[in-house]
C-alpha cells in the first residue's frame, strides 16, 4: 500500500502503487490528463507524488516501448513536408514532458544505437544536454567542462549586431560591431535561432604560435593593417535623459540656454554647441565638461521675503554636461514626454571605438585574452601561400586548458575556407576529424593544419610548422576606453576629505592593507609615504587638556575648547579621518586625550 500526494498534499492510499503509476502515463499520452502533470513513484518510502503546480522545469524526451522508439521515419517524413507538427507528436502520445523528479523513474538513452528493452525513452537529441549559448559552442564535446562554460558566458558579453532598429533605439550602454559576420563553423542551432540575423563575431585568420612575448599570458596579437581596414571595429552609444521637473508653488525647469544672470553659470564655451532650444545639434563633437542640455532650475530655498516676489528670484544652473573622460559624436535627439506629461529630452551620444592594447578578445570556447600588441602586417609572419594573420594566439593556453575544440574549430574553418561551405560542429553530431583532414588534403594543404612561415621582418623561414586556420573570434565589451582611470589630486569629499569614489567622479584609487605590502616588498616603502596621506590636515592640540582646539579668526589666535585663550596650543599633523574618529568619540562622552612629545 502506497500514499498517494498531490502537489505535497495527502490524498489517500493506493494498493498497487505501479500500475496507478502506468494509469496516470498512460492517460497523459492518450490526452485525458494534461501534458503538464508528472507522477514520481518512490519505491523505498511507499509514496507516489503527482506534480501539477507551475514553475516545474520539464524536458521532453521520445517515449521507448520495448527498446523501440515510437518516432519512427514516417513521423520525420511527414515533419519534414510540414504535414505534422511538434504539438501532433505530443498530442499522439510519441513524445512527452518530464521533469525532474519523474526522470527518477525514467532510463533515458542518448542515441538511439545505445537502446535497450530497459530503456523508457530517449533523448531528442544527444545536445540536449546543453543550453541553448553552449549549443552555440562548435565541437563542444571535445572540450573540458569548465572551459565551456565559461565559453558559454562569453558569447553573452560579445559585441555584434544586436537589434537591426538600432538607429531609433535608445539603450544604456549599447555597442554596436560594424562589419558582423555568420561563423564558418556552425552548430545546428545556429540555423535554429537564425543567428546570421543578429550575429556577434568575425572570421579571422588565425596563428597559433609566440611572437616577441606581446601575447604571453593569453594576450593576442593583432594585425594592425588588418584593424585599420575595419577588423573588429565598433560603435558605442550612450543616452542622456533630461526632463522637466515640476516644483511645489508653480514652479518648473527650463530647458533653454541659460541667461549670464543665472546662478552657477558657466562660461560661453561650455555652451557652444547649444541650438536656441538649449539642445546640442546632431553631429556636434562633445567632449569632457561640454553641455549637451541646457537647463534652469528655481532655487531650492525660497527665503520669506522672495517668496512673494518671483520675479527678483535668481535662477540656479542645472544643465547636463558631460562627466570626467566622456566624449562622443550627438548622433539621435529625440523630443517627448515623461509619464507625468513633462517635457523629456534625450540625446545619444557614439563613439566610434577602434580595437587598442587592452581590448578584450575571445573565441568561443573560452580563451579570452587582451590585446598585447598591434603589429603592421608587413612585420607578421606570413605562410607560404602569401596569407598573413590578423590575430596571434599563444600556444600555451591550450595545453593545460585542454580546449581541443579550439584547435578543431582552426581546422574546420581551413576546410570551410577552401571549399566555400559551412562546416558543421554540432555537440555530438558534429563532422569527424578525419573527414576534415581529408578535405584539407585535397585542397592542398598539409593535413595536420599547419603550414610553413616565414618571418616579416628578416624574411628567413621559421624552423617550427605553425597552426594556421580560420576562427570565428568575438570581440568583448570589456574595453580598456571605458576601464582607463588615472588621477594626481581632485575632487575630496566633504565629510572625511578623502577623494572621491569612482571614474566618473575622478576618483581616486584606493590603497588597502595588500597593496601596501606590494609596495614594500618592492622596496618603494617611501611611496607610502606621498600615497597615505590624501586626507593629511594640521590640527591645533591644546597640550594640557589633549584636545583640539580651534583658531579663532577675529582674535587671531588659537583657542582651547578647555582652557581658553591662555592655553598652549601645538599645531600636529594628522589624517583627517582620525580627526573624525576624536569628534565622534566625544560625541559618545569619551575624552580622547592626545598626549603630546617633543618630536626631537
Amino acid at each position: 500500500m502506497a500514499e498517494i500526494y498531490l502537489n505535497n498534499k495527502y490524498l489517500g492510499t493506493v494498493d498497487n502503487p505501479a500500475s496507478f503509476v502506468e494509469d496516470i502515463k498512460d492517460s497523459r499520452r492518450k490526452g485525458d490528463v494534461s501534458q503538464y502533470v508528472n507522477v514520481h513513484l518512490n519505491e523505498q518510502t511507499d509514496e507516489v507524488r503527482l506534480f501539477s503546480d507551475a514553475g516545474r522545469t520539464q524536458r521532453p524526451l521520445i517515449i521507448v516501448k520495448e527498446g523501440v522508439s515510437l518516432l519512427t521515419e514516417k513521423h520525420i517524413e511527414q515533419l519534414e513536408q510540414g504535414e505534422i507538427t511538434w504539438l501532433d507528436l505530443v498530442r499522439q502520445g510519441v513524445i512527452e514532458y518530464i521533469d525532474a523528479a519523474e526522470e527518477e523513474n525514467a532510463l533515458v538513452a542518448s542515441i538511439e544505437e545505445d537502446m535497450t528493452p530497459e530503456h523508457t525513452h530517449l533523448e531528442v537529441s544527444p545536445g540536449a544536454i546543453s543550453g541553448m549559448a553552449t549549443a552555440l559552442v562548435p565541437f563542444g564535446n571535445y572540450n573540458q567542462s569548465s572551459r565551456l562554460i565559461i565559453g558559454s558566458k562569453n558569447q553573452k558579453q560579445s559585441l555584434g549586431f544586436y537589434a537591426a532598429n538600432y538607429h531609433i533605439r535608445m539603450d544604456m550602454d549599447s555597442n554596436l560591431l560594424h562589419y558582423p559576420q555568420f561563423p564558418l563553423v556552425k552548430t545546428k542551432i545556429h540555423d535554429v535561432a537564425e543567428y546570421d540575423q543578429h550575429p556577434s563575431g568575425q572570421n579571422m585568420v588565425v596563428a597559433i604560435m609566440c611572437y616577441d612575448g606581446y601575447n604571453m599570458e593569453d594576450g593576442v596579437i593583432l594585425n594592425k593593417s588588418s584593424v585599420e581596414r575595419g577588423l573588429a571595429r565598433s560603435t558605442y552609444f550612450k543616452p542622456i535623459n533630461v526632463s522637466e521637473l515640476r516644483y511645489s508653488g508653480g514652479l518648473m525647469d527650463e530647458i533653454s540656454v541659460p541667461d549670464k544672470d543665472v546662478k552657477g553659470y558657466k562660461s560661453e564655451h561650455d555652451y557652444r554647441f547649444l541650438e536656441e532650444d538649449g539642445i546640442v545639434y546632431p553631429e556636434a563633437k562633445v567632449c569632457e565638461s561640454d553641455v549637451v542640455i541646457g537647463r534652469t532650475s528655481p532655487p531650492r530655498f525660497l527665503s520669506s521675503l522672495d517668496e512673494y516676489n518671483l520675479s527678483a528670484v535668481v535662477r540656479r544652473e542645472s544643465s547636463v554636461s558631460l562627466k570626467h573622460g566622456e566624449r562622443g559624436v550627438a548622433d539621435f535627439v529625440v523630443l517627448t514626454e515623461n509619464e507625468e506629461g513633462n517635457k523629456l529630452v534625450q540625446v545619444r551620444l557614439r563613439e566610434e571605438r577602434r580595437p587598442e592594447i587592452g581590448d578584450k578578445f575571445t573565441s568561443r570556447h573560452g580563451q579570452k585574452g587582451v590585446t598585447g600588441m598591434l603589429i603592421p602586417s608587413a612585420d607578421i609572419p606570413f605562410s607560404t601561400s602569401g596569407v598573413v594573420p590578423d590575430l596571434i594566439f599563444t600556444p600555451h593556453g591550450v595545453t593545460s586548458r585542454m580546449t581541443v575544440s579550439h584547435l578543431l574549430e582552426l581546422l574546420g574553418g581551413k576546410v570551410g575556407a577552401l571549399s566555400g561551405r559551412l562546416v558543421d560542429g554540432t555537440l555530438f553530431e558534429s563532422e569527424k576529424e578525419e573527414v576534415l583532414r581529408d578535405e584539407l588534403l585535397q585542397s592542398g594543404f598539409r593535413e595536420d593544419g599547419t603550414e610553413s612561415f616565414y618571418d616579416g621582418r628578416t624574411g628567413k623561414k621559421m624552423l617550427a610548422k605553425i597552426y594556421v586556420g580560420n576562427m570565428y573570434y568575438l570581440r568583448l565589451r570589456h574595453m580598456v576606453a571605458n576601464k582607463m582611470q588615472s588621477r594626481a589630486r581632485g575632487p575630496i569629499q566633504l565629510l572625511t576629505r578623502q577623494p572621491t569614489e569612482g571614474k566618473a567622479k575622478e576618483g581616486g584609487l584606493r590603497l588597502g592593507e595588500m597593496e601596501k605590502d606590494t609596495f614594500i616588498a618592492h622596496g618603494a616603502s617611501l611611496l607610502l609615504k606621498e600615497r597615505f596621506d590624501s586626507d593629511k590636515v594640521q590640527v591645533p592640540v591644546c597640550t594640557q587638556s589633549g584636545l583640539i582646539g580651534y583658531y579663532d579668526a577675529r582674535k587671531k589666535q588659537l583657542i582651547s575648547p578647555m582652557l581658553g585663550e591662555d592655553a598652549d596650543m601645538a599645531y600636529v599633523e594628522m589624517s583627517y579621518a582620525f580627526k573624525l574618529l576624536l569628534d565622534e568619540l566625544k560625541a559618545m562622552g569619551i575624552y580622547p586625550k592626545l598626549v603630546l612629545e617633543d618630536k626631537y
